[in-house]
């Protein structure tokens, strides 16, 4: 066994492919059902699959959590080769992912399960500090006291451009969706203490809406971590996400801007446009 830390997390982290890699991040896929057939989440399914499922056959995907086994054998292939495993997981609210692998770490003893209490990369940044203090050869403990600290720091949020697929999957009414679209409302949606909430409704198009949004997340900038943030989004056209980068950088320097997909987990619930700015607030 070597002293190195090794740091997994749920695929809803949203950290892309190339990022894993180079931070040494393995991810435990979600489960993503479509009609009759399972997938797994970035693995054999993508955002685009989900949109165009819905559109063809106008009915939702379902996700569903990372299993005990499946958390066993990611686990057991780490833990007999390190001083420790850290996994991050999404939020234990919004899935039964944290409390499976917690069942499954009982089986290990170098194995340390953390609740994010976010989603998509509310979860990310916290998994990408956790991978960069490995990296560094930081302890396991120090790890762990720093991420568990961080995650009531994370400032997560998100605006839906159209509430189709919230009210398809039965998180809004029909009235309330067709209200929003004809008085152009398009609502922000924030995770707070590990919870999903509604908050601003802007209102106007989306890429206006965007700009007042990045103004009201990044009005206190004295507040904000300038170290990272997070532009993340399913499928938004390029010139929005510039927009929104722009609008970014004129509000602080901030040491990375990191355009981020979402993964199928926030797809599946909000849609194709969808965007959010995902920061720490200093402690």
């Amino acid at each position: 066994m070597n002293k190195s830390v090794k740091i997994t997390a749920d695929s809803t982290c949203d950290l892309s492919p190339e990022l894993c890699r180079a931070l040494g991040v393995t991810l435990a896929p979600l489960y993503i059902t479509a009609g009759d057939r399972s997938f797994r989440d970035g693995v054999d399914i993508s955002p685009a699959d989900i949109f165009r499922h819905v559109d063809t056959h106008g009915t939702m995907c379902a996700t569903s959590a990372v299993n005990i086994f499946d958390y066993e054998k990611l686990f057991g292939e780490h833990a007999p080769h390190c001083e420790a495993v850290i996994h991050i997981c999404l939020g234990k609210d919004f899935s039964a992912c944290y409390q499976n692998a917690k069942a499954a770490a009982e089986s290990f003893a170098n194995v340390h399960v953390v609740d994010s209490q976010s989603l998509s990369s509310g979860s990310g940044i916290i998994v990408y500090d956790a991978a960069l203090m490995a990296k560094d050869g930081m302890p396991a403990a120090h790890i762990l006291e720093k991420i568990e600290r961080d995650t009531a720091l994370v400032d997560c949020s998100f605006v839906i451009d159209r509430l189709d697929y919230l009210h398809k999957g039965g998180r809004c009414s029909g009235m309330e969706a067709l209200g929003a679209r004809l008085l152009h409302i398009k609502p922000s949606i924030e995770v707070s203490d590990g919870r999903m909430g509604v908050g601003k409704k802007y209102k106007g198009s989306f890429q206006k809406c965007l700009q007042q949004y990045v103004g009201d997340k990044l009005e206190d900038i004295d507040s904000v971590d300038t170290q990272r943030i997070f532009i993340t989004h399913p499928m938004c056209p390029d010139d929005i996400v510039e927009a929104v980068k722009a609008a970014v950088t004129r509000r602080a320097a901030f040491g990375e801007c990191i355009v981020s997909k979402a993964g199928c987990t926030i797809s599946s619930h909000c849609g194709p446009l969808t965007l959010g700015i995902i920061f720490k607030r200093k402690a």
